[in-house]
């Protein structure tokens, strides 16, 4: 049959890895508060992502400056302090995710480790343009698995301790004086969450306002600009409205968490993002994304923005920054078919300023669109899948690939995708799904997913499959299945318990036994314990459904290949979960190839990773799907860290 190898004069032009995987141009640009200067992420004369800081006003508009000096691993987000005097960035050491937070002065350059504690993570990092010389950030210091929250002075770097976390607190509100009020606990009994809310920080005591069971849904954002009520995101009706599968956008009263006013609802989805403004704490606009986003504007003092805004970006719009007196904007434009693109965007005359493309380099070569599909399951469900073709060839028969989400309470979105691109430049088909458990589209959705890892979260993926071939575009003989995380763990399970679908599979950092996976989750992750044992199934007590459950114990039926790659440092899906399916495939005689980073944790961050990672990846696609390879780039793979383990050599 028909191979791409046999299309390379029709595929466009190859586009080398680097230029998809390795670290952008430039990205994510915010402004400094009072909007004279922005800042954004660059390569340093050494390949590394660190800060810069450029004027805005064309007549100051020197070079940027380079304003912190991270040599290895890179700087991935930021944000300013409301000082306009520092930089405040999270980093962690080899992928470990004990982040710390750290402050890059812009005046004379020195950057401090606000929270210098071995293995501290912090968690959660707050600052408002009232307070623009603090900050507030929580640490698990005193309990590994909780985070009690310090007030942090961006002069003196002094820590105060502000709030002791009363037990299993996953999430802090903040109300508009700048004081912790709100706090969402998890439930250990039966995985709900809780809303407690305090009249003030000065030591009244917590009172429990609200209860969501397990199966219902919230979102929890900000308190209303005179603290007596909390915008929150809700399944439930509360005293009155009505209960419903999505998500309600409501204000809720904090004297006793009775429903004050609904705000916005769509039947279709849940509320993606909530919009507001930071100075009077009103709901500008909603987010919603059922099969693409859509704005929906709920102030009308933002409608010719938005207006303005959507008429030049054609992709997923996304506010990056706003100056305090909110004249001045930063906003992506995040297109399916080419590098996201950064504006600056001016109230006063609604003008947009291209500041710069993330990946100019892309704009030398072809890429493709993304369309979205609503498809029919095998038990009658709704679910949507998201399709990237290849150009140039005609879409039948391809080779495809199934690229399957990470969570696997997440959701993958129509837009920019490097991986997607990616794989259509090869000559695949790339066909990406929400399956059940998938976030987004409802409680009904994501909990018809309980309990049914390798089951009919598998079968979602099966139809997916089975919906490609029939449409004619994907091979039967040719799909792979590929994925992080939980798309790892799906990928080990399609090869587990429907080798017959598949041709070969990647694995990036997925388990493959899940009672092992629950018993070794970070200390942090405690207050959700109940709820993952909820969702994922009781496996560390129930023996058989570990077993069903668990592609560890299914290797002799595993006889497609399969790579695996696994972060060293890993905190959450360990390099155990990786060593034993490799050695059990090992012993069943079945082909595996195992690339250990020993630099990186849950994904990888160094771009040296990354490209190494993926030209591996898709010599082996080529080998046993038939896509094609670009060029060799060992300039950008000088520094990686990877090691091909040899299957024989594990010992558990």
């Amino acid at each position: 049959s028909r191979t791409p190898q046999d299309q390379n004069m029709v595929l466009p032009e190859v586009i080398p890895q680097s230029v998809l995987f390795g670290n952008p141009d430039k990205a994510e640009p915010k402004l400094s508060p009072d909007g004279s200067q922005y800042a954004y992420l660059a390569n340093s004369e050494k390949g590394v992502l660190n800060v810069y800081v450029q004027a805005l006003d064309a007549a100051e508009a020197a070079e940027a400056k380079q304003i912190t000096n991270d040599t290895h691993r890179g700087i991935r987000s930021f944000e300013w302090a409301k000082n306009n005097k520092c930089i405040l960035y999270l980093q962690d050491a080899d992928g470990d995710e004990n982040w710390h937070v750290h402050a890059a002065d812009l005046q004379t350059g020195v950057v401090r480790d606000m929270t210098p504690f071995q293995g501290i993570r912090a968690d959660d990092l707050y600052t408002d343009q009232k307070f623009p010389d603090e900050a507030i950030v929580g640490l698990n210091i005193r309990d590994r698995a909780a985070f009690d929250l310090y007030r942090l002075d961006l002069t003196t770097g002094a820590l105060v301790l502000y709030t002791t976390n009363p037990g299993s607190v996953s999430q802090w509100v903040c109300d508009a004086d700048f004081k912790i009020r709100g706090a969402i606990a998890n439930d250990q009994s039966d995985g709900s969450k809780i809303l407690k809310v305090r009249d003030s920080d000065k030591g009244d005591e917590w009172r429990d306002i609200a209860k969501w069971p397990n199966d219902e849904t919230a979102a929890f954002y900000r308190f209303t600009p005179d603290g007596s009520g909390i915008y929150i995101a809700t399944s439930m009706a509360h005293s009155k409205g009505e209960a419903k599968d999505t998500t309600r956008l409501v204000i809720l009263s904090t004297v006793d968490g009775s429903e004050i006013e609904e705000l916005f609802f769509d039947p279709r989805c849940d509320i993606d993002q909530v919009i507001f403004n930071d100075v009077d704490h009103i709901v500008e606009a909603v987010v919603v994304d059922f099969e693409k986003q859509q704005w929906i504007v709920q102030n009308d003092r933002i409608k010719a923005d938005i207006e303005s805004l959507q008429a030049v970006c054609t992709g997923t719009l996304r506010i990056t920054s706003r100056t305090t007196d909110d004249s001045c904007w930063i906003v992506a434009d995040m297109r399916d078919d080419g590098s996201p693109r950064y504006f600056h965007y001016t109230r006063a005359d609604k003008k947009c300023k291209l500041l710069f493309l993330a990946r100019p380099e892309l704009e030398k070569y072809t890429l493709v669109k993304m369309t979205s599909h609503v498809i029919d399951t095998s038990d009658g469900e709704k679910m949507v899948v998201l399709r990237t073709l290849p150009t140039g060839v005609e879409a039948v028969k391809l080779p495809m690939v199934l690229l399957v989400h990470g969570g696997p309470w997440a959701r993958d979105h129509w837009g920019w995708n490097a991986q997607a691109q990616w794989l259509s430049n090869r000559g695949y088909a790339c066909v990406m799904v929400n399956f059940r458990a998938s976030t987004g589209y409802g409680k009904r959705w994501l909990h018809l997913g309980d309990g049914q890892w390798g089951a009919t979260m598998q079968q979602d993926l099966t139809d997916a499959v089975a919906w490609a071939v029939k449409d004619g575009i994907a091979d039967p003989t040719r799909v792979a299945i590929m994925g992080g995380s939980y798309g790892g763990y799906a990928t080990l399970a399609g090869l587990a318990y429907t080798p017959e679908i598949y041709c070969c599979g990647v694995d990036i950092v997925g388990p493959a036994h899940l009672r092992t996976l629950l018993q070794s989750i970070p200390p942090y992750w405690a207050p959700m314990k109940k709820m993952l044992t909820l969702r994922v199934g009781d496996v560390e007590n129930d023996d058989a459904l570990n077993r069903k459950c668990s592609p560890f114990y299914h290797a002799q039926k595993m006889v497609k290949p399969l790579l695996i790659a696994q972060g060293a440092n890993d905190p959450r899906v360990k390099k155990a979960e990786s060593d034993q399916m490799v050695s059990a495939m090992h012993k069943v005689g079945t082909a595996v190839e195992y690339i250990l980073y020993t630099d990186e944790g849950h994904g990888f961050a160094r771009p040296q990773n990354r490209v190494d990672f993926y030209l591996k990846t898709e010599k082996f696609l080529e080998k046993y799907c038939g896509g094609r390879c670009g060029p060799e780039e060992p300039e950008q793979i000088k520094g990686n860290s990877a090691q091909v383990i040899d299957p024989a050599s594990i010992i558990l």
